[in-house]
């Protein structure tokens, strides 16, 4: 005979869930992260899941012309913005992953709803 599936508490689950994942999104939407480069000419803002918003160029950048170590300057602090929205991201859902998950080797997007999912499959 096949195991008696509750309803009503898979249903609970479910609802738990889904509005775990509202209040994540909704936190995950409130996500700013600025980051500037060593020098102090390069701004850069990401948003949510690190999206650049803002980009600010002092005016000073255009003493020099070297335009490949400006874009390289631009992208590194892109970068740096990106991983602090992610650091931010990772302390959001941290609660989903598990208790020795390290930010250095978890993917922020998907490892705390696959785990949390898991955990659901096997508690089952």
């Amino acid at each position: 005979m096949a195991p008696r599936i509750d309803v009503a508490r898979r249903r609970a689950d479910y609802e738990r869930l889904r509005d775990d994942l509202f209040d994540i999104r909704t936190r995950i939407a409130d996500i700013e992260a600025t980051a500037e480069s060593p020098d102090g000419l390069i701004r850069a803002t990401v948003v949510g899941r690190g999206e650049v918003s803002e980009l600010h160029l002092d005016p000073r950048i255009y003493r020099t012309t070297d335009s490949q170590a400006l874009a390289a300057s631009i992208v590194d602090t892109i970068r740096d913005a990106v991983e602090q929205s992610r650091e931010q991201l990772f302390e959001i859902t941290r609660q989903y992953l598990p208790p020795n998950a390290k930010f250095e080797n978890t993917d922020v997007h998907t490892d705390p709803f696959l785990h949390h999912l898991n955990e659901k499959i096997e508690g089952a």
